[in-house]
């Protein structure tokens, strides 16, 4: 799985894969030979980096945190190859409304409104499973469900319109 990785305002991508059951990881296309060992289940780790230990120290979550290597601290925002398509369409948009589309091909499995319900921004509305994980599809803005394309239980394609959403400007 790939990751867009940004520490202390700068960029990575990070890509972890699993063959015969270890781990594989390369930053910025290189490879690295890395182990991690959790010491106390309070976010302290022992890390091998390329023959190098380390005592890391995680705080925050899996999205918005910081890590602390030897007494420096370093901010970091972690987000998937699907969160990352999501939020980009949503950044695409800049706040207007439009057609909220699947980012990877799924099954609704849900659907959480209906049309003309009023909706806040990450309001989800409809449960999408795709690769045995089920993703909330949220709303990128405040507004009105316009339209919706889908049903429960649909297969749907990457891509595919799923809700129509109208801002509150566009409503006038």
């Amino acid at each position: 799985m790939k990751y867009f990785v940004t520490v202390n305002g700068k960029d990575h991508e990070v890509e972890l894969t699993e063959r015969l059951g270890q781990l594989e990881i390369s930053v910025d296309g290189a490879s690295m030979d890395l182990s991690v060992a959790d010491v106390d289940g309070l976010g302290q780790f022992a890390v091998v980096v390329d023959r190098r230990a380390y005592g890391v120290s995680i705080e925050g979550d899996t999205h918005d945190g910081a890590v602390c290597i030897a007494g420096s601290r370093y901010a970091f925002e972690i987000e998937d190859e699907r969160e990352r398509a999501a939020n980009a369409a949503a950044r695409a948009r800049g706040g207007k409304g439009g057609v909220v589309k699947a980012v990877m091909p799924g099954v609704v499995v849900t659907l959480l409104v209906e049309v003309g319900a009023e909706v806040e921004e990450d309001q989800p509305m409809l449960i999408l499973e795709a690769m045995k994980m089920q993703n909330e599809i949220k709303s990128p803005i405040a507004g009105t469900v316009e339209a919706i394309f889908v049903e429960a239980g649909q297969a749907v394609e990457g891509g595919a319109k799923l809700v129509s959403i109208k801002a509150p400007a566009e409503e006038a």
